[in-house]
């Protein structure tokens, strides 16, 4: 494989603005995942598949990369920015990808966020050198997003200082965990925990505990059952397995216990009284497996973009007539309206979760750097974490598809990755937390602040809130503040008068739009129960209400990021080749949402019409600059392992019509 052709100065710029603040960390990666070891491969059995990529994940380890997200007193970095970059770069197989999450991230990452130095001393070493390969061992048959009613069990038995894990019957075995099948030798098993009382057993909810489940030589220890939950149509490299568990005992101190903790006598104790607090607490700390599957996502859709955009730059198809002195010839399928119309609103729309994950992985590292504790930023954190995965896997999974049809035939065969990169990433809408179901937790957030700063919204609240005098308690608006809030001040108005590319404008029109939402989700759960009404029904029937309310929020969220991204470019001309992609990004959802703005009268008829046009010519204006625009994310050829998206260095050279 020949070196990468030299970035032109605009793709330079674009490395370097979206490598952001871990571009070393992105360059470790690019410096590292070289090679036969972590070339993309296919048509490999289940059982070589598994080896192999436990090989990239033991080769890793001779890395610095393993040790990102750990305490500097075990031998990491203390990184936690950075172990989630690292996540997102290992694209050339997600496997390889998944399982370095498994591993570090979410059997490491509960160690660390659950356990105390205790636990880190004895077990973060070993899971850093994989000497101690394990396993997240939460879901179960019966219950995968509803984690609190989850059924394992944990009893404390205080004549031996033990607890004593099991499973009551099959809708409790632990299901789809990754590195069981093969590979683990212990699991963070999530049971109810269970301690004696005078009247029988007290019950304190969902913990997690450190249980060995296979000896040195591979076999299952006594009362430990594993099964291979076998091929899957995709990600066939990690070890999926199920676990039951047959009266396991483990010590009193292989508890996780730094949110509860149970002493010899069977006595527990927590420094969160409340058990519902506790419980979401010790999950929030868990968020940086969502984070990082979003970014995941967001690789896999930048790889199946870089691939079609760059075949539709060289395939060509159907003839252009002579015209004007130039001769018959081909079309580069790029040059077609329908095409561009396929590949580059996704890729604006992928440009705009790009810094939007940013935004977020800043906030989850400067938090866990925070020496005291702040309540409503975890939970803007974990609210904002289960949006952004939900819109960045579904947009994945509808942008890669999109690819693998820009590609024709092509697309369809296995030697060009994309149907690969379709396979892997599609059960990232529902691992890590259902996609409905996340975006349902995002709208419950924004309730919650909604209820947060009107108590109980009695009329006169009610009547201010409807007035938009106090919807900035609400809006919490993402990075650059101050600019935003100066382009909707500057922003001529709603009508039509406004010019279709004015940056306030596209601001002040998503916002008013999650405001309107948000405000007519609220005053109908209101009314809802006032009536009287059972409160899950009424929930329950304005579940479309309560979606829309989450995906009006994730644009606006995206759009600020996006204008923020912008705003740190150094370069002009880059600056203004992004500001023409952010209009595409914003055009195409209003666009798509063009029913809700006419039927709120946001836009005029003749004003949506104008809205696809514009569509159209943006698209047309941003086709010379669609490759470099893939090239500035950075993926290398190797990665890509795409025929049809090779020879790279010719068209970077300017050839094109």
């Amino acid at each position: 494989m020949s070196e990468q052709a030299p970035l032109t100065p605009n793709e330079t710029e674009l490395r370097g603005l979206l490598d952001g603040r871990w571009a070393h960390v992105r360059e470790r990666a690019r410096d590292v995942v070289r090679g036969e070891r972590f070339a993309p491969v296919y048509g490999l059995s289940v059982e070589e598949h598994r080896a192999r990529t436990l090989d990239q994940l033991m080769a890793l380890t001779e890395t610095d990369m393993p040790g990102y997200g750990f305490p500097e007193s075990v031998g990491g970095s203390d990184d936690v920015g950075a172990s989630v970059v690292a996540f997102e770069m290992l694209v050339a197989d997600m496997s390889l990808m998944v399982k370095m999450g498994v591993q570090f991230g979410l059997f490491g990452g509960a160690i660390k966020a659950l356990g105390t130095d205790d636990h880190h001393r004895r077990y973060l070493p070993d899971v850093m050198s994989v000497a101690l390969p394990g396993c997240f061992a939460m879901t179960e048959t019966g219950h995968g997003s509803d984690v609190q009613r989850l059924r394992t069990t944990a009893t404390y038995d205080p004549a031996t200082e033990e607890f004593v894990v099991h499973t009551p019957d099959e809708a409790a075995r632990k299901d789809y965990i990754g590195n069981a099948a093969r590979d683990g030798r212990a699991a963070v098993v999530f049971a109810q925990l269970r301690t004696p009382g005078p009247d029988g057993l007290i019950e304190h909810g969902v913990h997690a505990l450190m249980v060995p489940i296979r000896d040195e030589d591979g076999a299952a220890l006594p009362g430990i059952t594993i099964e291979d939950c076998g091929p899957k149509a995709g990600l066939n490299g990690v070890d999926n397995g199920r676990l039951w568990f047959d009266q396991v005992r483990v010590p009193r101190t292989d508890l996780l216990n730094r949110y509860g903790d149970v002493s010899p006598d069977g006595t527990y104790s927590s420094p969160i009284e409340s058990p519902n607090r506790r419980f979401f607490t010790m999950l929030g700390t868990l968020i940086r497996g969502r984070i990082s599957v979003a970014g995941g996502a967001g690789s896999a859709t930048k790889a199946a973009l870089t691939i079609a955009l760059r075949y539709a730059d060289t395939r060509r198809q159907f003839t252009r007539p002579a015209a004007d002195g130039r001769p018959a010839e081909e079309v580069r399928i790029l040059d077609y309206l329908a095409h561009q119309r396929k590949l580059l609103p996704a890729l604006a729309r992928t440009y705009a979760l790009h810094f939007a994950q940013e935004e977020l992985v800043t906030g989850l590292h400067e938090l866990s750097r925070s020496e005291e504790s702040d309540d409503r930023a975890q939970r803007e954190l974990e609210s904002r974490a289960a949006g952004l995965k939900a819109v960045a896997t579904w947009h994945a999974t509808a942008t890669i598809q999109t690819c693998r049809e820009a590609c024709g035939g092509s697309g369809y065969l296995s030697e060009n990755r994309i149907p690969q990169l379709k396979a892997d990433s599609d059960i990232f809408t529902t691992f890590e937390g259902d996609n409905t179901v996340l975006l349902q937790q995002l709208t419950k957030g924004l309730l919650t602040d909604f209820k947060d700063s009107f108590g109980d919204l009695d009329q006169l609240g009610l009547a201010k809130f409807m007035a938009g005098k106090v919807f900035e308690t609400v809006i919490e608006r993402t990075a650059a503040r101050p600019l935003i809030e100066r382009l909707i001040a500057a922003a001529p108005g709603r009508g039509d008068e406004s010019s279709l590319y004015n940056r306030g404008w596209h601001l002040e029109l998503f916002e008013d739009r999650e405001k309107h939402v948000i405000e007519g989700l609220a005053a109908r759960l209101r009314r809802s129960k006032k009536d009287g009404s059972d409160a899950f029904e009424v929930f329950n029937q304005a579940q479309d209400h309560v979606l829309e309310a989450g995906r009006a929020h994730m644009d606006r969220v995206a759009l600020e990021a996006f204008v923020a991204g912008i705003d740190r470019c150094g370069d002009k001309a880059t600056a203004k080749l992004l500001n023409r992609l952010c209009d595409l990004f914003v055009l195409s959802v209003i666009e798509e949402n063009r029913g809700w703005f006419l039927e709120h009268e946001r836009i005029s008829t003749s004003r949506a019409k104008a809205v696809t046009a514009a569509v159209n010519e943006l698209c047309r204006g941003l086709r010379p600059y669609a490759v470099p625009l893939v090239e500035g994310f950075g993926l290398r050829d190797e990665w890509l392992g795409a025929p049809i998206a090779l020879g790279a260095e010719h068209r970077r050279q300017g050839d094109r019509d």
